[in-house]
């Protein structure tokens, strides 16, 4: 007898992507609150699925995330706002254009998460008292295959500002096209 593998790629979708009403929201406040989480859940995992660090709300709104073609089914602008702008008073995305609202840094993990990430790669590389640039750190050869590897400037930016308070780290310019890292 011989083992198989399966190469189904894993299900991302909740049960609640082939029910119409996910898509409309709930005017009951339980009910939409629960659908809320059901969204941001959904949200996170996609975007740590398809390893996206932002998202633009008029491609996302076209894409698979937000329109169901099998129901037919999709989210209004709107409501996809109200669900980002909930994921952001919890920390999980942040807007990068304000009053416009058209794009969100997506936290699939949050800032001081991938702080922890980072600082054990940092430690398992022996990069403690080196200085890389960022896009090194996201870019570079050494960081393929991490899970912050491609990670968004932005986001990155975000990251480091923590180790840096925890005192991790030192950034060093204020480019972000030339902007460096000093890991302690």
């Amino acid at each position: 007898m011989s083992a198989t593998t399966s190469t189904t790629p894993p299900n991302i979708y909740p049960d609640l992507y082939n029910f119409p009403p996910f898509f409309t929201r709930q005017p009951n406040t339980t009910t939409f609150a629960a659908q809320l989480h059901a969204w941001s859940t959904f949200i996170l995992t996609y975007c740590r699925h398809h390893r996206l660090f932002t998202l633009e709300l008029s491609t996302a709104l076209d894409s698979d995330l937000f329109h169901n073609k099998a129901l037919n089914r999709r989210l209004k602008p709107a409501d996809a706002v109200e669900v980002l702008e909930a994921m952001r008073k919890d920390g999980l995305v942040e807007w990068v254009d304000g009053a416009t609202r058209s794009t969100v840094l997506v936290y699939w993990r949050k800032p001081a998460e991938w702080a922890e990430v980072l600082y054990r790669w940092v430690e398992s590389v022996g990069q403690k008292g080196s200085v890389l640039t960022l896009w090194e750190l996201v870019n570079g050869e050494m960081t393929e295959g991490e899970e912050f590897h491609g990670m968004h400037p932005m986001v990155l930016q975000s990251v480091l500002a923590v180790m840096v308070k925890r005192g991790q780290a030192q950034t060093i310019g204020t480019e972000i096209d030339e902007m460096g890292v000093k890991f302690f």
